[in-house]
């Protein structure tokens, strides 16, 4: 009778026990739900084996493309003193002044077409950067060039307007033979020149404008 009792007994200890267990498990995973509610976009809450507490920021790490700088341009300087820094600019840039077209006197400055690629894939490459190129042209691209025209127009004053337009050019070897094509440009020769122009003048980029990284 007494071994009966003991067994009995020792079968209630061990129910409770287990119970005791289970309900902790369940204490336990009710604190972990519970520390997990306060869930947000972009915030994992409490599942930290995924990162650090972030999800997927799509914006970061972009290069940050500068605004376009305005063309054309004021600057605070005399008529003459920009013109004769724009000529100086064109010779740092291995530009040769056109002097037939050219009329320094009335703030107009062309330059010589200036070859700034040549061979088929560098050609391809440099003047999908600098032009707009039919994506249906067939032609094959050997040579690329460009005209600068800039324009330096006073306000009064010591106020100046410099506008700078670009004419692009595409060599192809064609059935008929080698010739120049005209294209669209993409602002981009413009923007380049205009950026160094300011530099040059102030001694600092235009305002507003961070270079890419």
């Amino acid at each position: 009778m007494k071994k009966i009792f003991a067994l009995f007994l020792l079968a209630i200890i061990a129910t409770v026990s287990a119970s005791a267990q289970e309900k902790g498990v369940d204490q336990q995973n009710s604190r972990i739900k519970d520390s997990s509610i306060n869930r947000v976009p972009a915030v994992n809450g409490g599942k930290t084996n995924t990162g650090t507490g972030r999800g997927i920021d799509f914006g970061k790490g972009r290069t940050v493309i500068p605004p376009p700088v305005a063309n054309p341009y004021r600057m605070s300087v005399q008529n003459d003193v920009l013109i004769k820094a724009v000529q100086e600019l064109m010779r740092d840039r291995k530009l040769i002044l056109d002097e037939t077209v050219s009329k320094p006197d009335q703030g107009i400055l062309i330059s010589q077409p200036y070859t700034f690629a040549k061979g088929a894939v560098v050609t391809t490459s440099d003047l999908n950067r600098l032009a707009e190129v039919p994506q249906t042209s067939l032609l094959g691209w050997t040579r690329a060039r460009y005209t600068l025209v800039i324009e330096v127009q006073p306000l009064g004053g010591s106020n100046t307007n410099v506008s700078v337009n670009a004419r692009i050019e595409g060599k192809s070897d064609g059935i008929v033979g080698a010739e120049w094509v005209s294209l669209r440009s993409s602002g981009i020769a413009e923007q380049e020149f205009l950026i160094a122009l300011v530099e040059k003048v102030t001694g600092a980029p235009p305002p507003g404008y961070e270079p890419a990284p």
